[in-house]
C-alpha cells in the first residue's frame, strides 16, 4: 500500500515529521442528508427500502479490511459498547502497555450515534 506521501509526491515540497495522530474526516455532502441520500438512490434505480441490501456489501468491505489490518499487526480490535467512553484513554492505555514506537496503536469499533430517516411506504 503507498503511503499519501508516494501517492503526492508530485504536489508535495516537504514532509513535518512528529509523534502525534491524524484523523482524517470528511462528509460526502451530496448524501449527508435524507434528501440527499434518496436522491443519490433514486438516481442509481435503488429503492429507498432496499437500502439495507445495497450497503452490505460496503459494510462487509469495510469490516473484512480491519480484519486483516488486525490481524497483520497483532492487535485486536475493541468494540466499544458505551458512549461515554474516550477513546483517547483506551488508546493511551494500550500505548503505556506496549510502549510508544511508531506503527499502528488500536483498532477501535464504535456504533456512533448519528442521525437517521425512516421511509415510508404509501399505497
Amino acid at each position: 500500500m503507498k503511503t499519501l506521501t508516494q501517492i503526492y509526491k508530485e504536489k508535495i515540497t516537504g514532509v513535518l515529521s512528529c509523534y502525534d495522530r491524524l484523523i482524517f474526516t470528511g462528509t460526502l455532502k451530496r448524501i449527508s442528508y435524507a434528501q440527499g441520500m434518496t436522491g443519490y438512490l433514486y438516481g442509481n434505480n435503488i429503492r429507498i427500502f432496499d437500502y439495507p441490501r445495497f450497503a452490505e456489501p460496503f459494510k462487509k468491505l469495510i469490516r473484512s479490511n480491519a480484519e486483516r489490518i488486525a490481524k497483520e499487526n497483532n492487535i485486536k480490535i475493541e468494540f466499544i459498547r458505551k458512549s461515554h467512553i474516550r477513546k483517547e484513554d483506551l488508546v493511551k492505555a494500550v500505548l503505556e502497555k506496549r510502549g510508544y514506537q511508531p506503527g499502528l496503536v488500536h483498532i477501535l469499533s464504535a456504533m456512533e450515534a448519528c442521525p437517521s430517516y425512516q421511509p415510508k411506504y404509501y399505497e
